[in-house]
């Protein structure tokens, strides 16, 4: 195994399976070490870490909740101990619940959702700032987070509190962007759209992707790969000067 410190390190929340998994995996092969954390499926994360690990690479998974700061925190320590180092954040940690109308919305569903896929990624890029910016002594480095089409959309009928939670990441990702601009960290941004993932049983309907696949201009759902190739391109020395910016993988729509 390639015990190489000088590796830039990248977090992928949610990294245990979809997209998550898929950019850990992508990134590897591209050299990074991968740190990513899960809250509940250790042995698929475990699994992810084992291909990293596979592609000579280090790796390490962290059961944390990125809505907890606290939980935050303590990954952002086991970052350190492992690596010395953060240099890539990807903030792919999401949730959302069953397809219902509004009327129908529990206010704790909406709290949970809210707490995830909005304030989380708050947290996470927190803490990887206070690593990364160079008033921090920092050497730089990147945040991507991960948005979805349902911000522009709206997804009515189905995930209206999920679509606005992610509207919330996208007014984050414009005002840190800003923020850290001249501290050397860019801030951008992935919009998926219906992407063949396990996320979609979440909502309870496992098919998804296929109902709809004939609305996309492209007649095809997405692979959790093709979005792992936007994410690391934004991460990367390709996209030097782009910060605050959104890139949709949507296949048209």
């Amino acid at each position: 195994m390639n015990t190489d410190t000088q590796a830039p390190v990248i977090l992928i929340t949610g990294g245990g399976r979809g997209m998550g998994a898929a950019t850990a995996r992508l990134a590897a092969a591209r050299g990074y070490d991968v740190a990513l954390s899960y809250v509940s499926n250790a042995s698929a994360a475990e699994q992810v870490v084992a291909d990293v690990r596979k592609l000579g690479r280090r790796a390490l998974s962290v059961r944390a909740d990125s809505a907890d700061p606290a939980q935050v925190a303590r990954m952002f320590g086991a970052i350190d101990d492992a690596f010395g180092r953060i240099d890539v954040l990807v903030n792919n940690a999401a949730m959302l619940e069953r397809q219902s109308r509004l009327e129908d919305l529990e206010f704790a569903r909406m709290q949970r959702i809210f707490a995830v896929n909005a304030i989380g990624p708050m947290l996470c890029a927190q803490q990887a700032v206070r690593r990364m910016a160079y008033r921090h002594n920092g050497r730089g480095g990147a945040v991507v987070n991960i948005s979805s089409a349902s911000a522009r959309l709206g997804s009515p009928n189905e995930y209206v509190d999920y679509a606005a939670s992610k509207g919330a990441l996208e007014t984050f990702t414009t005002g840190l962007a800003k923020e850290v601009a001249r501290e050397g960290i860019r801030v951008n941004c992935i919009r998926p759209g219906h992407i063949y993932t396990e996320m979609h049983a979440s909502g309870g309907e496992p098919g998804r992707v296929d109902r709809v696949k004939d609305s996309i201009p492209m007649g095809r759902g997405g692979q959790p790969e093709e979005v792992a190739r936007a994410v690391l391109w934004l991460a990367g020395e390709e996209a030097s000067f782009i910060t605050g910016t959104f890139l949709d993988v949507t296949g048209g729509k």
